[in-house]
């Protein structure tokens, strides 16, 4: 039999998002600082997150060294301070094996997964470990196995700056508005 997940315990173990970038990045820490200073929540993701009722917890799996945590955990972290009834912490991924497990992306370790809390801890939803559209894309050049890594990241980055953190967010509010409908 399988134990039961404590999220609280794993809520109260991780750190905000600004203790985060000032004491746990310490790979692309420029880049980190760069895009958390450039990130803003736009006014129609304010305006949807308003709308949604409760009080929501989004507990963040990363490593300084992803590029696609790097790209939208800033964005994220800028909408929970935005939303009042939204908070973020994160937890390291590599500290965690356990809570990775149990959030697996089609049986990978893959990095950021925002856990979706509610408000007696119970998991609500998911989001990672990047938007949908990316994520086909990055599964398709790495199976066609035509183009090498580097080139498939270089052009996940210039996706990332094109679309500014916005579907990132029209996804993550999907999963709270479906969490949201169910409870």
């Amino acid at each position: 039999m399988t134990a039961k997940t404590d999220y609280r315990d794993y809520w109260e173990r991780a750190v905000p998002f600004d203790r985060f970038l000032s004491r746990e990045v310490e790979r692309n820490h420029d880049l980190w600082e760069g895009i958390y200073r450039r990130a803003r929540t736009p006014a129609w993701a304010r305006r949807r997150a308003a709308e949604l009722v409760g009080h929501w917890r989004l507990l963040v799996l990363a490593e300084d060294w992803c590029g696609d945590a790097v790209n939208t955990v800033p964005v994220l972290a800028r909408l929970a301070e935005d939303v009042p009834h939204f908070e973020l912490r994160v937890l390291g991924r590599d500290e965690n094996p356990e809570l990775m497990g149990r959030h697996l992306t089609n049986g990978t370790r893959s990095i950021p997964m925002a856990i979706i809390l509610g408000e007696r801890f119970g998991v609500a939803g998911a989001w990672g470990p990047r938007p949908a559209e990316l994520q086909r894309f990055v599964i398709s050049e790495k199976a066609r196995g035509v183009r090498p890594p580097r080139e498939i990241y270089a052009e996940s980055r210039r996706w990332y700056a094109r679309d500014r953190g916005e579907t990132t967010l029209s996804e993550l509010l999907d999963a709270v508005a479906a969490a949201t409908a169910v409870d």
